[in-house]
C-alpha cells in the first residue's frame, strides 16, 4: 500500500549516500550564515527577512542539486538580478500592489526564459521587490545591488569553494566534464541496450541528485539512439567522388573521398577505394567494402570555401 502511494506521489528513494546528504546540509547552512551576516551589515536586522527566503531556495539548488541546469552560475546570477530589476520596475511603475506583484513574477519568468537563466528562486526575488514593504521601496534600484547582487556573489563564491572540496561534486558543472572518448571506441558501446538495472547502477555511482526521473533518462537515451540510427550512413549512400567524415573530434577527425568503386551484389565484394583528404593520416588510401566504409563514416560532407560542411541528409548532395 505504501509503495503504491509513494509511486503516485513520486517519492524518490534514490541511492544518494548519507555523506552526500550531510554535505548538502552543511553547505546550505554555511552559505545562509554568510548571506545573513552580509545582509544584516548592509540593511540591518529588519532587512534580513526581506531577501533570505529567495536565497534559501537558491541554497537548496546550489548544494542539494549542484549539477542541475537550474543551479548553474548564469542561472543563479541572471535569475536573481534580472528578476530584481523587473520587480523594482513593477513596484515603481504600477501603483496597485496586487497587479504589480503578479506582473513582476510573470515578467521575471518571461525574462529568464528569453535570457536563458531560469532560476525558480528568482520569482521570489521579483515578488519581494514589490511586497517587501517600506524598506525595499525606499531602496529603489539600489535593491538590485544591495542586498541582491551582494548576496548572489556570496552564494556563488561559497558554492564554488565548498563544492570543490568534494571530488564527486563539481560546481560549476563544467569543472566535472570529461574529454570525449575517441569516436572509434564509441559506436559499439552506443549500440548496446541499456537496461533499467544499468541506469540505477550509474545513478548510484554518481552519488548526487539528478533532477530528471529514471523514466525520462531512459526516454532521452532511446530518442538519442533512435536519432543516431536514423542518421547512420547506409552502404547505398556511399558514392564515388563524394566526401565523408567520421564525425570525430581532435586528432581522430578525418575526411575521406571515394575515388573508385567496384560494385557487386555480393556485399563482401562490393568495394570502394578511398583517399584521406583531411585530418588523420593525410594522403593515405585504402580499400574497404562499401558496408565497412558506411560503418566508419558518420555523414557526408562538402567543401565550403576553407571549411567542410555537413550535407543535409534530407537534401541531395549532387
Amino acid at each position: 500500500m505504501f509503495a503504491r502511494i509513494a509511486k503516485h506521489l513520486k517519492i524518490d528513494f534514490g541511492n544518494v549516500s548519507h555523506t552526500e546528504r550531510l554535505v548538502s546540509t552543511a553547505g546550505g547552512a554555511l552559505v545562509i550564515f554568510c548571506v545573513i551576516v552580509i545582509t544584516r551589515a548592509s540593511l540591518g536586522p529588519a532587512g534580513t527577512l526581506l531577501i533570505i527566503p529567495s536565497m534559501g531556495a537558491s541554497a537548496v539548488l546550489l548544494f542539494a542539486v549542484p549539477h542541475g541546469a537550474l543551479s548553474q552560475p548564469w542561472n543563479v546570477f541572471g535569475g536573481h538580478i534580472i528578476s530584481a530589476l523587473v520587480g523594482v520596475t513593477c513596484a515603481i511603475a504600477i501603483p496597485n500592489e496586487i497587479i504589480a506583484a503578479s506582473l513582476a513574477v510573470g515578467l521575471a519568468i518571461g525574462a529568464m526564459h528569453y535570457l536563458r537563466c531560469i532560476h525558480p528562486p528568482g520569482g521570489a526575488t521579483a515578488l519581494a521587490a514589490v511586497i517587501g514593504g517600506d524598506i525595499t521601496h525606499a531602496l529603489g534600484y539600489q535593491f538590485v545591488i544591495t542586498p541582491v547582487l551582494l548576496n548572489v556573489l556570496v552564494m556563488l563564491g561559497v558554492a564554488i569553494a565548498f563544492n570543490y572540496l568534494f571530488p564527486w561534486r563539481r560546481y560549476p558543472e563544467w569543472l566535472g566534464e570529461k574529454p570525449q572518448p575517441a569516436a572509434g571506441n564509441t559506436r559499439s558501446v552506443s549500440q548496446r541496450t541499456i537496461e533499467h538495472a544499468d541506469l540505477v547502477y550509474a545513478l548510484s555511482q554518481m552519488d548526487t541528485i539528478i533532477p530528471v526521473s529514471e523514466h525520462d533518462l531512459l526516454q532521452i537515451y532511446e530518442l538519442a539512439t533512435g536519432q543516431v540510427s536514423q542518421r547512420q550512413l547506409q552502404p547505398g549512400q556511399v558514392k564515388q567522388g563524394h566526401y565523408y567524415s567520421n564525425g570525430a573530434f581532435g586528432p581522430d577527425w578525418c575526411i575521406r573521398q571515394i575515388v573508385d568503386t567496384s560494385p557487386s551484389k555480393d556485399t563482401n565484394r562490393d568495394r570502394v577505394v578511398y583517399k584521406v583528404v583531411a585530418g588523420a593520416e593525410p594522403r593515405s588510401s585504402a580499400m574497404l567494402t562499401r558496408t565497412e566504409f558506411a560503418r566508419w563514416a558518420s555523414y557526408e560532407v562538402i567543401r565550403d570555401d576553407e571549411n567542410w560542411k555537413r550535407v543535409d541528409a534530407d537534401k541531395p548532395s549532387g
